[in-house]
């Protein structure tokens, strides 16, 4: 018995190739009909609202009742009131809280306690 060489039967792939070039063709001729959802831009606001400041609130606990906002002293008594309006005119509600090392827990847990109060939710401490 001899074992013939011919080659197996072959797959004809050329209808498959016409076939995906009539869809390829039909897919670039229709229309796309993506529909979107319709989006409002915010538009900016008026002039009557009183411009954000940009820069970073910084309370240095000095001890003894003295709180330094941003190099100004303030009391412990008038920091709430200080910050409440700091808060109203700030974009970026972030207070960050430098103190001494040997300065008491107590005295800056405070002066957390009062930015708190003031409507800052974000508090950061920086050390020296």
């Amino acid at each position: 018995m001899a074992i013939s060489s011919a080659p197996g039967p072959q797959m004809n792939v050329t209808p498959m190739i016409d076939i995906l070039l009539v869809l390829i063709i039909i897919f670039m001729v229709m229309p796309h009909r993506a529909k979107g959802l319709d989006a409002q831009v915010p538009q900016p606001s008026s002039a009557s609202q009183p411009q954000k400041i940009e820069e970073d609130i910084v309370l240095t606990v000095e001890g003894g009742g003295n709180v330094r906002v941003n190099q100004d002293a303030v009391a412990m008594e008038q920091l709430e009131p200080r910050l409440l309006a700091i808060f109203k005119t700030t974009a970026k509600p972030v207070v960050f809280i430098r103190a001494k090392k040997d300065l008491a827990f107590e005295e800056i847990a405070q002066v957390i306690d009062v930015a708190k109060g003031a409507g800052f939710q974000r508090i950061a401490l920086m050390n020296e």
